[in-house]
């Protein structure tokens, strides 16, 4: 190997581990669900989550500066690594490198982007407007992440796809629950269109609870259909989220309006035990 190609190892190498910070230090639960992973496959999972996570934070954490320019040139960048097939972005160089190997559609990351721009001119949703941000932001990323643990399998992708699109629908609207507070004061965004109408009532939220169930229903079946490299890692994942939305079902309105629901570590703990004793068994 000559330096040049070791220096272009070295350089991937370095991106890589950038995702995987990026991942680390931006959710402990999903980089334990990404470890649960086949090591063939997580560095792929960390360079989508790397990128959807950058742009959050430029429509999410940089409100005193000029978060249209930021967005648009990310946006560039991000196209012109893709085509290029190298960005002098870490970040954006792991993204295309998963990208161009998994043929993740343009299309996606298209949808990805208008639902960041959404997050920068829209404080209250329509129902069409939220159901459009919740396909970019959200079920496009479940969507992406199929195409890396079908590997191809163009078959199998097409059959798994509602599951996907459905699991990352069920993360989104807990989300927007759990940081109902941060959403609604910090960033003046109203994300549910039922709320207008009724306010945050306790029959508004159950009405929420119950669509975000029926999307983690629709999204169980798909799971236990994944291949096995992925399917404990999304099992995780799902088992996290669900416990989280119990969690959220057994406060107020009111609570959820001024505390942020989370999962202790003791639980997240236990979730790992029982996911593994599953997979262990071949119950998954």
């Amino acid at each position: 190997m000559n330096i040049t190609t070791r220096n272009q190892l070295l350089y991937s190498q370095t991106a890589e581990s950038c995702s995987r910070i990026v991942t680390h230090k931006y959710s402990t639960s999903f980089s334990l669900g990404i470890w649960m992973l086949h090591k063939s496959i997580r560095n792929a999972i960390c360079a989508i989550y790397g990128f959807v996570r950058l742009a959050d934070e430029i429509v999410d954490t940089f409100l005193e500066n000029d978060q249209k320019t930021l967005l648009d040139r990310f946006k560039q960048d991000t196209y012109a690594a893709i085509e290029e097939g190298i960005s002098l972005n870490p970040i954006l160089h792991n993204f295309q490198g998963v990208v161009r190997r998994y043929n993740i559609e343009k299309d996606l990351i298209e949808s990805f982007f208008t639902s960041m721009e959404m997050d920068l001119s829209y404080q209250v949703h329509s129902v069409d407007s939220y159901e459009e941000y919740i396909y970019g932001s959200a079920e496009v990323v479940g969507l992406m992440c199929l195409h890396v643990f079908t590997n191809g399998d163009q078959k199998h992708y097409d059959k798994l796809a509602d599951s996907a699109v459905s699991l990352g629908s069920a993360f989104q609207k807990v989300n927007f629950l759990r940081d109902m507070r941060q959403d609604s004061i910090e960033l003046q965004r109203q994300y549910f269109p039922q709320l207008q109408l009724s306010g945050f009532t306790k029959a508004a939220k159950k009405a929420i609870e119950e669509e975000i169930e029926q999307d983690f229903n629709k999204a169980y079946h798909g799971i236990m259909k994944l291949p096995i490299k992925a399917r404990l890692g999304v099992y995780l994942a799902y088992l996290y989220y669900w416990t989280l939305l119990q969690k959220i079902k057994m406060v107020s309105p009111e609570q959820i309006s001024s505390v942020r629901i989370r999962v202790s570590n003791r639980r997240k703990c236990y979730l790992l035990f029982k996911a593994l004793v599953l997979n262990k068994f071949n119950l998954l």
